[in-house]
């Protein structure tokens, strides 16, 4: 058994720091870096490129809706041709700024709003996969086990990557429960390096409600910008060792 390990990271800004990225990428086997549209800006991404690639942590455009004030997580009603041109511009970028560090982004995922959206949106889903197949038709993208998104990167022949969230709530469906609602984020290390373990060996997590929901995942996710998220990290690691499981980049 073996699965991927990644955490969102990157998204300081300025003077103002968000999470503890160096901590994160030691524990991580893939790290989605904002591309300054929902978080970070160039000087922040120089440095967290720099980082991954001296852990050999593999590089992923995480890209968003162009809305730092909200860090992406507001839903935006952007044209097609406009969510193809942002993504294809968030992708290049950061791939310049990691390639100057010695790496390059190996895959792409969506953020927040943009994230969640493209589950069921099939206009935005169908401009994110116009994007990225147009920068490289085999850069896999990255997102929730049955979304539209996945669907049509599949149809395309782009190569997808399924993903679980450790750290989130799920609700019966599949999807993950929002942060407006009451117990949508987890931060119990011991919780959540259970659940990792759990999906990653019996491909289960349990929904908001009790219920139990098939979770086939390539991928889990632990958020960068979550309280005690290192912790969480290094707990969900330990645990997936522990199991048998080994982490490691697709």
């Amino acid at each position: 058994m073996r699965i991927d390990l990644n955490a969102d990271v990157g998204e300081s800004f300025g003077r103002w720091r968000l999470g503890d990225d160096e901590a994160l990428l030691r524990i991580v086997t893939s790290a989605n870096v904002a591309c300054g549209f929902h978080a970070g800006d160039p000087a922040t991404l120089v440095r967290t490129c720099a980082a991954a690639a001296a852990e050999g942590v593999r590089v992923g455009a995480q890209v968003g809706y162009r809305d730092l004030a909200g860090f992406g997580r507001r839903f935006i009603e952007v044209a097609p041709d406009d969510l193809y041109a942002d993504v294809a511009y968030q992708i290049g970028a950061l791939d310049a700024i990691a390639r100057t560090q010695g790496t390059r982004v190996s895959y792409v995922k969506p953020h927040g709003a943009l994230y969640n959206a493209i589950v069921h949106h099939e206009t935005q889903a169908a401009a994110v996969v116009a994007a990225v197949r147009a920068v490289d038709p085999q850069l896999p993208l990255v997102g929730l086990p049955g979304s539209v998104v996945l669907e049509k990167a599949s149809a395309a022949g782009t190569p997808v990557i399924r993903e679980a969230f450790v750290d989130r709530a799920y609700t019966a469906e599949g999807t993950l429960l929002p942060r407006s609602q009451d117990g949508a984020v987890l931060d119990d290390p011991e919780q959540v390096a259970a659940r990792a373990v759990r999906m990653a060996v019996q491909h289960q997590v349990t929904a908001i409600d009790g219920s139990t929901v098939a979770v086939d995942a390539d991928s889990l996710c632990v958020h960068g910008d979550s309280p005690g998220a290192v912790a969480m990290a290094r707990a969900v690691r330990a645990a997936l060792d522990s199991a048998g499981v080994s982490v490691e980049a697709g």
